[in-house]
C-alpha cells in the first residue's frame, strides 16, 4: 500500500506518515515501490499502528477497496466476491457478525459453502473455491456488507472490476436516463427484456416501476453476475429474475422469448457484431443490417421479442439516423409504424459525453391495427447543451427539463397521435409520407426545427424583442466598463522590475502550487465508468477542469470519494491557471464561492499565495499574460503550460492590490464582453430566423 493509504486507514494527513517513517526506527520498511514512490505492506502496517494503539479509521467500504487493490495474485475475483455479497445479504447481520469471529480456515469453509447455496441463481458460476489466502479480502467484504449494505459492497467492487477492465467499455447507464427510458414504456408491463443489461441498471429501473419479470443477457461474465446479484437484491419479493452470458445477437440466450417491453443501451460501432455469420436470421423482418449498422441489428432484435403491440425503447448513437447505409432499414421500420418516435438528448447524458445520443421509442405492429401515419421527433438540446457552450462533460445535463419535455410530448402523442399539438422548437409529429424521401433521416433537429409554420408570431417577436432589449442593457454595461480607465501611462518608457519564477517564490513560501495526481488512461476509464455508475452508497465531489475555465463555466465534473483523495480542494481566492494554452475562451480566473469547495481537476494549475505577501488579482493578470504563458510553455501545435517557469514582479503588496484593481476591472469588461457577444448571436438567430420562416416582417423604411 502506498503513503496516501496508510493516512487514509490511519486517519491523519499524509505529512504525518512521513513524520513516522523519518522518526520511528520501527516503521515498517517498504516491500516494493521506488525510492520516490515506496510501497508497503498493509499487514504490517496495520500491526505497527495497533502497537501504538493507531486504530483504523477507515471505513468498511474504505478497507474493503484497499484489501482488493492489494489482495494477492490468483486470490479470489471479483466474479466470486459477487457470489459472496448475495449470500451475506441473505443473512442477518449477527450471523454476519458470527463469521467475522470465526478462525480464517473456518471462515474459508463457511464462505464456500454460503457461495454455494447461491450459485444457481448467479449466471455461469464456476463453483467459487475461496482459500486462506482470501481470509483478509472476505472479512473486509463480510464487514462491508454487515455495516453499510450490500449495494455499498456491489459498488467497491464493480469500481475495482471496471478498473481492471476498462478497456472493455463497460460503463452504467446513468440512473436519471435508466428512469426515463423506463417511464417511456406505456402502462406496466410485467415482464422485460434487456438483450445487453450490463450490471442491470434498465432492468433495476423497470424493476422500480412494477415489472415482475427481468429478463438479462450480457456478454460480460461479471457484468452478467454482478446484474443478476444486483436485481436479486432491489426487485423485491416474488420478482423472477434470469440473466444469462453470452452475444445476444449471435447467441440469444432467450430465442423464444417474447416479453411486452425491452429496454435496451446497446453497444455502439461494433463492426463484428455478426454480419457473416447471421445473413437469413429470421429477426431481420425489415432488411439485412449492413456490417456497419450494429445498432439496426439490436433494433430488429429488440422488436423480435416483443408481443405484438410490446414497445422497445433503446439509446442509440445519432449517427443510426442518418447514415445512408441503413436508409432501407429506416424506411421499413417507418412504413411499418415500428418507429414510434425519437428524441434527442443533450450531450453530456451519458457515455460518449461528447455526443448527444438518441433514444428510439419502437413498437411491434399488431396485424389488426392500421399502421401509424405519423412519428414524433423530441430535440431536447438547447444553446447551453450545444458543443462548446459547456455540455459535453458529465453531470451538465438538466435532467428534470429532458425528463419533462420528452415524457410530455410522447405521453400526449401516443394518447392522440393524430391530434398531438407540436411544441415550437421542441417537438413535432411528421408524417410518414414526409419522412419517406430519398434520404429517410430521423433526426429530431432536422425533423422539429425544418418548419417554421408551428412558431407563433407573436410569441417569437416578444422573445426577439426581449432579446434585443438585453443586448442593448449589455452594451451600455459594455461602454461603462470601457469607459472608466483604471490605468495611466507609465512615462516615457515601460517599467523595468525586478522578476521571481513562481518556483522561487514557491521555495520562499509565496504561494503554494498544486495540481491533481495524473491518472493512467485506463484508471480515467474505470473513475469515468465508477461516476457514471453512481455508486449506491457514494457521493460524488465537484471537480473543476480545463474545460470549464475555457468555457466559462463552474465545475462540472464529477470524482469518486476515492480519487477525490488524490485531488486538491480549490479555496476561495486560488489563481487557476489552464495547463492547455492556446485556444478559445479564458485562460485563467481567481476562484470565488462558486468554485471554494469543488476538487481540482484535469487540465488545471492552481496557484494558492499568501494573502500577507501576494494579491490573488496581481497574480491572477501577470500570470495569465500572454507574454509570461508564451514564455512558460512547451510544444507545437499544442502549447503545455510550465508553471514553475512563470514569471511575477517582486512589488509591494500595496502596490499590487492597486495593479489587482485594474486586472479585476479588465477581467469584468472581458467577461461582459463575452455575455454581450452571446447575447448578440442570440438576438440575431431568433430575429433571422422569424423573418426567414415568415414569423417576422422588416419594419417599412
Amino acid at each position: 500500500m502506498t503513503a496516501a493509504e496508510i493516512s487514509r486507514i490511519a486517519g491523519v494527513t499524509r505529512a504525518t506518515v512521513s513524520n513516522w517513517r523519518r522518526r520511528h526506527d520501527d516503521f515498517p520498511a517498504p516491500s516494493g515501490g521506488t525510492d520516490s514512490s515506496p510501497l508497503y505492506d498493509l499487514e504490517e502496517v496495520r500491526a505497527w499502528l495497533a502497537s501504538r494503539g493507531q486504530h483504523t479509521a477507515a471505513t468498511p467500504s474504505g478497507e474493503l477497496r484497499t484489501t482488493l487493490r492489494l489482495r494477492e495474485q490468483g486470490g479470489a475475483g471479483v466474479s466470486d466476491l459477487l457470489v459472496l455479497v448475495l449470500a451475506a445479504a441473505r443473512r442477518p447481520a449477527d450471523d454476519l457478525a458470527g463469521l467475522l469471529a470465526l478462525p480464517d480456515d473456518d471462515l474459508v469453509k463457511q464462505a464456500n459453502d454460503a457461495a454455494a447455496g447461491v450459485a444457481a441463481v448467479v449466471p455461469d458460476t464456476e463453483p467459487v473455491r475461496f482459500t486462506a489466502a482470501d481470509t483478509t479480502v472476505l472479512r473486509a467484504l463480510l464487514l462491508c456488507v454487515r455495516d453499510e449494505g450490500a449495494q455499498t459492497a456491489l459498488g467497491v467492487l464493480a469500481e475495482r472490476e471496471l478498473e481492471d477492465s476498462a478497456a472493455s467499455g463497460a460503463y452504467r447507464t446513468p440512473a436519471p436516463l435508466a428512469d426515463l427510458l423506463a417511464r417511456l414504456v406505456p402502462g406496466s408491463p410485467a415482464r422485460v427484456l434487456d438483450p445487453a443489461c450490463g450490471s442491470g441498471t434498465l432492468l433495476t429501473a423497470a424493476a422500480a416501476r412494477g415489472a415482475r419479470e427481468l429478463y438479462g443477457q450480457d456478454s460480460l461474465p461479471v457484468q452478467a453476475r454482478r446484474a443478476a446479484v444486483d436485481l436479486l437484491l432491489t426487485a423485491g419479493e416474488g420478482a423472477g429474475v434470469i440473466v444469462r452470458t453470452g452475444d445476444s445477437l449471435r447467441a440469444d440466450a432467450f430465442p423464444e422469448l417474447t416479453v411486452d417491453a425491452v429496454l435496451c443501451n446497446p453497444p455502439y460501432g461494433d463492426r463484428d457484431w455478426g454480419h457473416d455469420d447471421l445473413a437469413y436470421d429470421s429477426r431481420w423482418a425489415y432488411g439485412f443490417p449492413p456490417r456497419a449498422e450494429s445498432e439496426l441489428a439490436w433494433v430488429q432484435h429488440a422488436l423480435a421479442h416483443l408481443e405484438p403491440g410490446g414497445h422497445a425503447v433503446l439509446l442509440l448513437p445519432p449517427a443510426t439516423a442518418s447514415r445512408s447505409s441503413g436508409r432501407r432499414i429506416r424506411a421499413e421500420l417507418i412504413r411499418s409504424g415500428a418507429l414510434r418516435a425519437v428524441a434527442a438528448l443533450p450531450p453530456g447524458a451519458a457515455i460518449p459525453l461528447h455526443i448527444g445520443l438518441q433514444v428510439w421509442i419502437l413498437q411491434r405492429p399488431e396485424p389488426t391495427r392500421p399502421a401509424y401515419q405519423t412519428v414524433l421527433f423530441v430535440d431536447t438540446v438547447d444553446e447551453q447543451s450545444a458543443p462548446g457552450r459547456g455540455g459535453t462533460r458529465s453531470g451538465s445535463v438538466d435532467w428534470a427539463r429532458v425528463t419533462e419535455q420528452i415524457l410530455s410530448a410522447w405521453t400526449a402523442y401516443a394518447e392522440d397521435p393524430d391530434g398531438f399539438e407540436a411544441q415550437a422548437g421542441v417537438a413535432r409529429a411528421v408524417s410518414v409520407v414526409d419522412l419517406l424521401d430519398e434520404v429517410v433521416d430521423v433526426t429530431p433537429a432536422r425533423q422539429v426545427r425544418a418548419s417554421q409554420a408551428d412558431i407563433d408570431p407573436q410569441e417569437l417577436a416578444r422573445e426577439a424583442t426581449s432579446a434585443h432589449e438585453g443586448l442593448a442593457a449589455a452594451v451600455r454595461t459594455v461602454a461603462e466598463l470601457a469607459g472608466t480607465a483604471a490605468w495611466d501611462a507609465a512615462g516615457a518608457s515601460a517599467r523595468d522590475w525586478r522578476t521571481a519564477t513562481v518556483s522561487d517564490l514557491a521555495r520562499g513560501g509565496a504561494l503554494k502550487v498544486l495540481r491533481a495526481v495524473p491518472v493512467s488512461p485506463r484508471a480515467a476509464g474505470a473513475e469515468a465508468g465508477h461516476a457514471k455508475a453512481g455508486a449506491d452508497g457514494e457521493e460524488h465531489r465537484p471537480v473543476l477542469t480545463g474545460g470549464d475555465l475555457a468555457g466559462g463555466t463552474g465545475p462540472t465534473g464529477q470524482a469518486s470519494d476515492a480519487r477525490a483523495e488524490q485531488m486538491p480542494e480549490i479555496a476561495e481566492g486560488d489563481v487557476l491557471v489552464r495547463n492547455l494554452v492556446g485556444g478559445t475562451g479564458p485562460v485563467a480566473r481567481v476562484a470565488g464561492e462558486g468554485e471554494a469547495g469543488a476538487l481540482l481537476g484535469a487540465g488545471v494549475h492552481l496557484f494558492r499565495p499568501d494573502p500577507a505577501r501576494l494579491d490573488p488579482w496581481f497574480l491572477l493578470g501577470f500570470l495569465s499574460s500572454e507574454a509570461n504563458l508564451a514564455g512558460a510553455s512547451t510544444g507545437s501545435s499544442t502549447l503545455h503550460l510550465t508553471p514553475g517557469r512563470l514569471r511575477v514582479p517582486l512589488l509591494p503588496l500595496e502596490e499590487q492590490q492597486r495593479y489587482g484593481a485594474a486586472f479585476r476591472h479588465v477581467e469584468a469588461l472581458r467577461e461582459q464582453a463575452r455575455r454581450t457577444r452571446d447575447l448578440a448571436e442570440e438576438t440575431a438567430r431568433l430575429v433571422s430566423g422569424g423573418l426567414t420562416g415568415g414569423q417576422l416582417v422588416p419594419r417599412p423604411t
